[in-house]
């Protein structure tokens, strides 16, 4: 079985008919939210996705849904900014709408996640977005207020977070430069819809950072995964990493492949099921502190072949595998007969060659803009309580007293982009 068929099939056995995926599917969006109601908020940022939008527009009309408020709400900024979250806030009180229709990426749907939850429980709990963070406090709420959150449509435009598919929603404070996490099943679009061929109107960079997010996202499920998850996390992580390991080179140097747009987009679906089924840990903890200078997926990019050598003793066997495509790709010899640290370093070492080959950056001191800041700014979140499900995710779990002993020689490694200053947990 091919890879993409293989995805086909592992995304059908998760989410069945609540999601639509594939070529060519965009038009059905109309019949899915009829199944709501007649007025459906419509958000996204319409000058920028002109064609997409008005095709929605259309759908919807077709199936006997108008826009609530008649206009099209402006989607968020990159990174889902507080600012724009209370803002589509205000959207859904003044509309009323009986679902949402967000058209974007992950910032705009996560957005929206966030605008919902404030909508509906801003007056049983409160209007503030900090007291959501962390897990399970929706549902809390929800249950103590017996409320619902307002059905959802996610129509995903790039192949990027997963967020039409997931429990997650990433919230910046832009003053700080810090994002924070809403984990919450509620939060989880009703209906998720993603046409592959959307991504060809997205720019190149934003797909390649959807790639490497990709890998981000079923690595990290991967190393961390317990008896229960790990056949599961196995096969989501081969199937994602061989997708964007054999096409994402490609779209270097044929942008317009549809075949290499498919498959990205299907490797980051199977990213937003891998997060379903395990957490992330230290790379993307580490990439909330870099949103200033840096988009997500390419952040994690960077910070996995490190933190593959912080854990290495501990994650010799998803290195195993996870080295062994790299080298079918041509990214470094055979990891068969290595052990220990060794191992580490050299799937860190195909890692970073295969960054290298997609032109992205591979250690901090790449990114325009970092500075000293920034690691001062990661170590002090990775101290946060509302982020600590990062780093109980670890394959060795850490506490925060641990941050300053492994943590910062790790950041610094990063930033010189020298493997020898790791130390093993």
């Amino acid at each position: 079985m091919d890879q993409m068929t293989r995805a086909y099939g592992l995304l059908r056995d998760w989410k069945g008919d609540s999601y639509i995926h594939g070529l060519g599917v965009l038009d059905e969006v109309g019949e899915a939210a009829a199944a709501f109601g007649k007025r459906a908020l419509v958000v996204s940022n319409a000058a920028s996705m002109k064609p997409i939008v008005d095709r929605v527009v259309e759908s919807l009309k077709k199936a006997g849904v108008e826009r609530a408020g008649g206009a099209i709400a402006p989607a968020a900024k990159p990174n889902s900014p507080r600012e724009d979250v209370y803002r589509l806030e205000s959207y859904i009180l003044h509309t009323k709408p009986d679902s949402i229709v967000v058209i974007g990426g992950g910032s705009a749907i996560d957005a929206v996640k966030g605008a919902n939850v404030l909508a509906v429980l801003g007056g049983s709990a409160t209007p503030e977005i900090d007291h959501y963070f962390g897990t399970g406090v929706v549902t809390d709420e929800l249950a103590k207020a017996g409320l619902s959150l307002i059905p959802t449509i996610a129509v995903m435009t790039s192949a990027s977070s997963g967020a039409h598919l997931t429990k997650y929603a990433n919230i910046t404070d832009p003053v700080a430069g810090q994002k924070k996490l809403i984990v919450d099943d509620a939060v989880i679009p009703t209906v998720g819809l993603f046409d592959y061929e959307t991504t060809l109107s997205m720019p190149l960079s934003l797909t390649i950072d959807g790639a490497l997010d990709a890998i981000a996202h079923t690595f990290e499920v991967f190393l961390s995964a317990r008896e229960a998850t790990y056949a599961k996390a196995a096969e989501l992580a081969e199937c994602a990493i061989s997708l964007v390991v054999a096409h994402a080179p490609v779209l270097m140097d044929d942008p317009a492949n549809i075949q290499a747009r498919e498959a990205i987009g299907l490797a980051t679906d199977l990213g937003g099921y891998a997060i379903m089924i395990g957490g992330t840990s230290g790379a993307h903890l580490t990439s909330f502190s870099l949103v200033d200078i840096i988009s997500h997926g390419t952040a994690c990019g960077i910070m996995n072949p490190y933190y593959a050598v912080l854990y290495g003793n501990a994650i010799q066997q998803q290195l195993k595998v996870v080295g062994a495509i790299f080298s079918k790709f041509g990214y470094g010899p055979s990891v068969e007969d290595l052990s220990g640290r060794a191992l580490a370093e050299a799937v860190a070492r195909m890692m970073i060659a295969f960054s290298v080959s997609i032109k992205a950056p591979t250690k901090l001191s790449d990114i325009p803009g970092f500075s000293e800041e920034h690691i001062t700014r990661a170590l002090q979140a990775a101290k946060d309580p509302q982020l600590e499900m990062k780093l109980k995710n670890m394959p060795v779990p850490m506490q925060a007293s641990d941050v300053d002993t492994y943590m910062a020689p790790l950041l610094r490694a990063a930033a010189r982009g020298d493997l020898s200053l790791i130390k093993e947990m």
